[in-house]
């Protein structure tokens, strides 16, 4: 962490030097977007949050845990299809899911699926890319992160 503080200092000198006003006008762009992002966030997180107190690890393992099978893989599989949860949270999340006894070949397919499918999205997806290609790339993303998650059970 110490090394990404040190690198962005870094950059932010090397611009300054290069361009004050471009320089303030990026970060003013950047703190409005940090703002206009906040409130959504918090949601997800304050919601994530309340979803992992109030689940017991009894209900949690029992859906998703390694007594839960292939059921469990394809429930973590569904989840994460039409979750709207940003990496930033989930990796996180996934950790929590660890600890509570979550097989990592399972979290591994939740992860994925959550970065790679998008249910939620298809509509506007599809809007831009088309109903062939978005629904293509849907269905590969969802078979791929089964493959990721055998290869996750095998490997660790």
């Amino acid at each position: 962490m110490a090394i990404l503080i040190f690198a962005t200092i870094l950059c932010l000198i090397l611009s300054l030097a290069a361009d004050r006003q471009k320089t303030y006008e990026g970060c003013k762009r950047g703190i409005k977007m940090f703002l206009n992002l906040l409130p959504p966030l918090l949601v997800v997180l304050a919601l994530v949050s309340i979803f992992l107190y109030l689940t017991p690890e009894k209900t949690l393992s029992a859906f998703l845990g390694a007594k839960s099978g292939f059921i469990g893989v394809v429930l973590a599989a569904l989840a994460g299809s039409v979750a709207l949860i940003p990496g930033f949270i989930a990796y996180p999340l996934a950790a929590i899911f660890i600890h509570r006894g979550v097989p990592q070949a399972t979290v591994a397919v939740f992860i994925t699926t959550l970065m790679m499918v998008g249910i939620m999205t298809l509509p506007i997806e599809i809007e831009y890319f088309g109903k062939k290609a978005a629904v293509m790339r849907n269905i590969l993303s969802f078979l791929g992160a089964f493959i990721i998650g055998i290869l996750m059970g095998i490997f660790l």
